[in-house]
This record gives structure tokens, C-alpha cells and sequence, in this order.
């Protein structure tokens, strides 16, 4: 099917117009940088309340292309007019303006509000009204993609679930785990969103690691356990501490669980390679080779590596990926193409920058 349409796109110089709402923050601004290199999607507004009237290269550099695009508010009026719409807004800020957009616009929302599906589990961990969920944006879990094709409503994975869903979910899919996971992830201050915080300063962050939302307390925590027990078709708990690194953008996500009887490094190597063999995105390591953020910067992809701690029993997943591109950016443009029938890889680096 993907072949056809693209032919006929190819022929036809088909392309849909694109209205990204939080441009100005980190997130959108990456979603507006990789528009910049789609053949098909074409940004048309930028949207952001708090800078509305403002030159875009005012405030994303960067983004020579779009410099003189003038900010426009973030209210569903502003943005009803695209073809797709997507939503770089805070948590809790993209449900009321959703509502109210066509329903024959492809909403894709970089927030959290659509992603989890129980809605206890948002009241306890976001404390207001549920919005209920949308298609989930990461095709690589099995039975996803077909859900996401022509889908008009799409919620993006957050970035430490992306890392942590795709280094695990084959381990659990195959029961060579038991379902108890223990990740500790390292990221870089992008992924705090571009408002100014004291914690986030240079003088603060530069020659320092530390810890946070330590405890079970991370928002991203219920989003991991509802992934990781789909691919599991069990309960699965998670013990997550994430760590704040002296750098812009990335996530490294060291995952581990026990391993269950009769699961060895051979059966552990077989599953992920059977996983992934045909993923566009994720790439399993030569053994040996061990992930790493810079190699994964700017790119659409994930770099994963495992290994078997024999002494603990244990299997050990490291993943690698940009939190901004595949675990936010890129993904929303991956679900874009979905959505409108073009191949999954339109428009999508395969290759980081370096050094």
C-alpha cells in the first residue's frame, strides 16, 4: 500500500500543510527542524502564546528557513486551519485545545495528556481529569503500526519510556525476564523543557551529575509500566531513577531484570535480533560495541546493546537515543507519515552528528 501512495505523491507533488503550537520550546523547535527536510509536510504556522507576534528567529536561531515566520497564538482557532497539527505543549495543556480542532486533522501531541490509558493511573500520577487516550505512538511495539496507519489522533511516547520500552519489550515479549525491571537513565537538561530553573543553570549543572524524581516518583513511570506489561501480557513493575547529565540532549537508559530459567545469552541475542531485524529506527550493536548519545544525536534512532551478567543473573539492556528527535520529534513526524500513508522514514535522519 505504501508503495502506491508514494507514487502517486511523487507524481501528483501532493504535500500537507503543518501547524506546530510550542515552536518556540525545545520540543517544537526540533519538530520545525526536521519539517525543514520532509518533502511532503510542509510547516505553514508557528504557534506559542507567551511569544505570540514575535519573529520565529527571534527566538529559534536556528531555524533559518522559518526566521521570518511570525508567532501566532496557540488557541484552537489559530490552529484549525492545517492539515496537521502538533501539540509541544506542557503536560495537561494540549486535552482542551484538541478538543476542539476537526476531527479530520491529524492531532499528534507531544505532551502526555492522550499516551496512558487508565484513567486512575493519570489521576494519581497528573491529578486532574483523565482525556482519555489516544493511539500510542511508538510503532515498534508489536500490533502498534497498524493502529497508527491513517490514525487522526496520536499521543508520542515521552523520551525515557521511548529508550526504556524499545530496550526491554523483546526481553518480556519472549519471557527470558522476570517482570521486575530496575532502570537507571541519564539525561541531558533539554529534556526539562526550556523554561529557566535554577537546578538547570550552567554553573550548576557543568562538572555535576545528580539525581531526581528518585523513589518511584517520575511522571514517566506508569507510561514504562503500561508499555512494558502490553509486551509482556503480564503486570510488570518498575523501580526507575532518572539522572540529570552536563549536557544538551540525550538519554542513556542502563535497563536490568533477572533472568528467567532457561533464558541465556544466546536465547536473549536470538530475540532481539528476530525484534528488530526489519526496524528502520533501532539498531542492535555488534557485540561488543556499546551505545553511546553522541552516536544517536540528531537522529531518529535508538542504539541498543545487551549483554548477561551471569555472576547477578541478570540480563542488561543499554539504550541510546536523542530526546528530542526519536524521543520526541522525530517521533511525531514517524506517526505523521503513518497517519498519512507515506513511508514510516520520510523526512528522517538515520544519521547522528559528530563529533
Amino acid at each position: 500500500m505504501h508503495c502506491r501512495v508514494w507514487s502517486c505523491i511523487v507524481s501528483t507533488g501532493q504535500t500537507w500543510t503543518v501547524g506546530v503550537t510550542g515552536a518556540t520550546g525545545y520540543a517544537g523547535g526540533e519538530v520545525c527542524r526536521l519539517l525543514a527536510a520532509h518533502p511532503f509536510l510542509s510547516l505553514a504556522g508557528v504557534h506559542a502564546n507567551s511569544s505570540a507576534g514575535r519573529r520565529l528567529g527571534e527566538l529559534q536561531p536556528h531555524l533559518l528557513p522559518y526566521a521570518d515566520l511570525v508567532v501566532q497564538p496557540s488557541d484552537a482557532a489559530s490552529l484549525a486551519g492545517y492539515d496537521v497539527v502538533v501539540l509541544a505543549l506542557p503536560h495537561g495543556e494540549s486535552a482542551a485545545i484538541a478538543a476542539q480542532l476537526p476531527e479530520d486533522t491529524v492531532v499528534i501531541d507531544c505532551g502526555a495528556d492522550h499516551r496512558l490509558t487508565d484513567p486512575a493511573a493519570w489521576a494519581r500520577w497528573y491529578g486532574n481529569e483523565h482525556a482519555g487516550s489516544w493511539p500510542y505512538g511508538l510503532p515498534e511495539l508489536p500490533g502498534q503500526r497498524e493502529k497508527l496507519a491513517g490514525a487522526r489522533r496520536i499521543a508520542v511516547p515521552g523520551c525515557y519510556p521511548t529508550s526504556v520500552t524499545l530496550a526491554l519489550a523483546p526481553a518480556l515479549a519472549a519471557g527470558l525476564i522476570e517482570p521486575e525491571v530496575v532502570v537507571v537513565a541519564a539525561s541531558g537538561t533539554s529534556g526539562a523543557g526550556k523554561s529557566a530553573k535554577p537546578h538547570l543553570l550552567g554553573s550548576e549543572v557543568m562538572g555535576s551529575v545528580s539525581a531526581y524524581g528518585v523513589g518511584g516518583v517520575h511522571r514517566h513511570t506508569p507510561e514504562m509500566i503500561q508499555n512494558l506489561s502490553q509486551a509482556a501480557g503480564i503486570p510488570v513493575s518498575v523501580s526507575f531513577t532518572p539522572t540529570l547529565v552536563p549536557m544538551s540532549r540525550g538519554i542513556l537508559a542502563t535497563c536490568s531484570a533477572k533472568l528467567a530459567p532457561g533464558a541465556d545469552a544466546g536465547s536473549a541475542r536470538a530475540a532481539y535480533e528476530k525484534a528488530y531485524a526489519d526496524e528502520p529506527f533501532v539498531h542492535l550493536l555488534p557485540e561488543g560495541q556499546w551505545p553511546t548519545t553522541s552516536q544517536v544525536l540528531g537522529a531518529n534512532t535508538v542504539a541498543l546493546q545487551i549483554a548477561v551478567d551471569q555472576a547477578a543473573g541478570r540480563l542488561i539492556v543499554v539504550a541510546a537515543v536523542d530526546n528530542l528527535t526519536k524521543g520526541t520529534g522525530g517521533a511525531a513526524l514517524q506517526c505523521a507519515n503513518l497517519a498519512l500513508g507515506l513511508p514510516e522514514t520520510t523526512g528522517l535522519p538515520l544519521v547522528g552528528v559528530a563529533p
